[in-house]
């Protein structure tokens, strides 16, 4: 006979084990945590509180709030309401602080007063990766994405959003105006007073509304950047990869090494733009991978020639493609790369075959500009195709040579933005997953750097676990 699985009746006595360490297995992933934390010298990393106050109530340990923290990110859980609650149900939370329950308040203000620290904390597993063999490959990719921040679009203020909202407000004054015109030609009754004393009313907030709006114009023009924001003043208006579409929030920048996919370093931006990211991230790679070569694999976000020179300059060979800006090509004439340069005889060849000839330098944004152009244009059969001036001038920058050597690695492997893509973004997808529609808790850089830090190394514990197993990782931070 078909029967389900028989319940226990809750008023049935049952006899518990007698100690939490029954109830953790040995391949649960919180004896890493435990293990983890246990092996840092939380004073030296720079955490607050590990040598007790001679007075007043006695204090957690910092190691007790940073494994609870771990756990957390480790879990789905960052909120410190939520964290708290889990510290008195959770028994994997039992075990691991030891049947401590700290207060929501004690946990928040914990993530708050060490940043530093956690940022640390996050840097000295990467150590224990490399230490452990995984980073043993000295190519990465490097990306940016978008988080989002603790404000509301409507609470960021920019010159174009100013603009807009004040011709709203004044759209909708005179609307507003013409109603009440109307309302006084006509013959008084009760409905219209009541409707009256309502379109006086929206006046009334409409006025309020534009009295704070003047005030946060002012702020936003006295900003460096033009812009603010009220509820986290450091977060900033990004664009993203949608059409038209943007966030109120940050730019995580992170290098992630290509054979296993663990993120080496990140730091938490609130410029919009990649363009200027590339070098300082490569040499942080360089530097926690301590080598003194290393292949990096870009998008065409971060194409910006001193940045490349510079990555050249310090050992690091970039591959990524160049964005297509050429104002020709998109009107349909020879662009620059129709030209070959001739590096033998320092000529550009153009397409109707003519030598265009070295003629002077000259200075543009600081780099330093060779000007090469022929007096053959004006007599050229495809002259129509090439320039609407009168001859067609080439510039190359005294260093060309090498975005040609970073355009000649891409042909050779076009695959390479491939592997970027499979290596990089996974990670960021994987985080905000995590994190949830809200993405960050914090307020302010310093703090949502804080936060970042600890997502990142929840999703390097939880690769290295996937990687190497429990018991393996735990023996390797024992030894």
């Amino acid at each position: 006979m078909k029967r389900f699985v028989q319940r226990m009746d809750r008023g049935q006595a049952t006899l518990l084990p007698e100690c939490l360490e029954d109830w953790i297995g040995e391949d649960n992933p919180v004896r890493v945590i435990d293990a983890f934390v246990d092996a840092l010298d939380l004073g030296e990393i720079g955490f607050a509180g590990v040598e007790p106050a001679a007075t007043g109530r006695p204090s957690y340990h910092p190691s007790v709030l940073l494994k609870l923290y771990i756990y957390g990110y480790l879990n789905r859980i960052q909120s410190s309401r939520r964290l708290e609650r889990e510290a008195g149900r959770n028994l994997e939370v039992l075990w691991l602080l030891k049947r401590l329950a700290p207060d929501h308040k004690t946990i928040a203000d914990f993530r708050t007063d060490n940043g530093a620290a956690l940022r640390k904390v996050c840097a000295r597993f990467v150590e224990l990766c490399r230490e452990m063999g995984l980073l043993a490959t000295a190519s990465v990719a490097i990306d940016g994405s978008k988080f989002k921040a603790v404000n509301n679009r409507d609470k960021n203020f920019t010159e174009a959003k100013v603009a807009r909202r004040w011709a709203q407000l004044e759209e909708s004054v005179a609307r507003y105006l013409s109603q009440l015109d109307t309302a006084d030609r006509q013959e008084p009754s009760e409905a219209l007073a009541i409707k009256a004393h309502h379109l006086k009313e929206k006046m009334a907030r409409l006025e309020s509304e534009m009295l704070k709006l003047s005030a946060h114009e002012h702020a936003m023009l006295m900003s460096a950047d033009k812009q603010v924001s009220l509820t986290d003043p450091d977060s900033r208006s990004m664009a993203t990869s949608g059409r038209g579409s943007g966030v109120v929030g940050y730019n995580v920048q992170t290098v992630v090494e290509t054979e296993n996919h663990l993120i080496i370093t990140h730091e938490v931006t609130n410029t919009g733009s990649d363009r200027g990211q590339l070098a300082r991230m490569g040499k942080a790679a360089q530097a926690v991978l301590r080598a003194d070569k290393l292949e990096a694999v870009a998008d065409r976000g971060y194409f910006n020639s001193p940045e490349i020179l510079e990555c050249h300059e310090a050992g690091i060979t970039v591959t990524l493609p160049k964005p297509m800006t050429s104002g020709a090509k998109s009107e349909g004439r020879f662009g620059k790369q129709d030209f070959v340069y001739i590096a033998a005889e320092d000529f550009y060849r153009c397409p109707a075959g003519e030598r265009l000839s070295y003629r002077m330098t000259s200075e543009d944004n600081g780099k330093q500009m060779r000007r090469y152009w022929t007096t053959a244009c004006h007599k050229c059969p495809l002259k129509s195709k090439c320039t609407t001036g009168s001859e067609r001038r080439i510039s190359r920058w005294e260093h060309e040579h090498v975005l040609e050597a970073v355009q000649e690695r891409l042909d050779r492997n076009p695959e390479a933005m491939r592997v970027r893509r499979e290596t990089v973004e996974h990670p960021f997808g994987t985080i905000k997953a995590r994190m949830g529609a809200t993405h960050f808790l914090c307020k302010t850089l310093p703090k949502v750097a804080a936060e970042m830090a600890l997502h990142v190394l929840a999703y390097n514990i939880t690769r290295v676990i996937n990687i190497m197993g429990i018991r393996p990782l735990l023996a390797a931070i024992r030894a």
